[in-house]
């Protein structure tokens, strides 16, 4: 075990009963306070994803936040569909924020495939969303030929079956973070995406491969907010600048830095959450 799932155990998971199933959640400070923050994950990972931003809101009194495991992850119920769409993840959002009586506006963060999720829900609930914070989004392969969206979702439950969780989590979680990275965040890195459960990470691939962030996003009220690294080699700069061009916003350059960014850019990204 890496040290740092050693100091996970800080901010331990959390079941919010909902209509539709419990919900795993981890949480720095207080429900209630003045400025709440909801960090939705990426495909192959968990709340733990989040550990740097948990940390930096215990240095914050009137800063709460509120990182969910996905449905399907970890201790989170699944959705009821085996090919669902963003809609269904939206609302199961609604119900724990229902759930902790979460009624002001929020801060919502998504890194990956969260940014499809957190963009959805700020677009059904905008009354409850003042700011759409997009971390290295994945766009979804809604718009791709057929070709290239069987590739993609093909290769992902491939190597699922194949390799089990954590033999998949040993061949893709390096691509997650530059080779210059230490070897307990690497190794920390590999151990969240291990511990996915293969019928909500079969799920989340289809949730992936049906998605179209590029139509939900310009219809959001809320105000955004787009960054990713220079070294990212799942969502590259180049397609996280055309998305910002597409809603009209500057593209925040997180620096020489991959995918997963909450980790290994985590400075620059509670910068923008307000947690310095």
């Amino acid at each position: 075990m890496s040290h740092l799932q050693t100091l996970l155990n800080t901010w331990p998971k959390r079941l919010a009963s909902t209509p539709a199933g419990d919900m795993s959640y981890r949480l720095s400070g207080a429900i209630g306070a003045s400025h709440t923050l909801v960090l939705l994950h990426g495909i192959g990972s968990a709340s733990g994803s989040w550990l740097k931003q948990l940390a930096a809101a215990q240095q914050s009194p009137d800063v709460c936040v509120i990182a969910w495991d996905a449905p399907g992850y970890a201790q989170s119920a699944p959705v009821g569909q085996d090919r669902p769409n963003a809609t269904e993840y939206a609302n199961r959002l609604l119900m724990l924020l229902q759930s902790l009586k979460i009624y002001s506006k929020i801060t919502l963060v998504g890194h990956s495939l969260g940014t499809i999720v957190a963009s959805r829900f700020a677009l059904l609930n905008a009354e409850r969303v003042k700011q759409l914070i997009l971390l290295a989004p994945a766009q979804g392969f809604a718009n791709a030929t057929q070709e290239v969206r069987e590739k993609s979702l093909n290769q992902r439950l491939d190597a699922l079956k194949l390799l089990g969780p954590a033999g998949m989590a040993q061949k893709r979680s390096p691509a997650m973070l530059t080779p210059d990275v230490s070897p307990d965040l690497m190794a920390y890195v590999q151990e969240l995406m291990s511990a996915v459960i293969p019928s909500g990470y079969t799920q989340a691939a289809y949730l992936l491969a049906y998605s179209d962030l590029a139509i939900d996003l310009p219809q959001v009220s809320a105000p955004i907010t787009i960054a990713s690294g220079l070294l990212d080699l799942i969502t590259p700069a180049q397609d996280c600048q055309y998305l910002a061009k597409l809603v009209g916003v500057d593209w925040v350059n997180l620096g020489n830095v991959g995918h997963a960014c909450p980790l290994q850019a985590e400075g620059r990204v509670n910068g923008l959450l307000g947690l310095n």
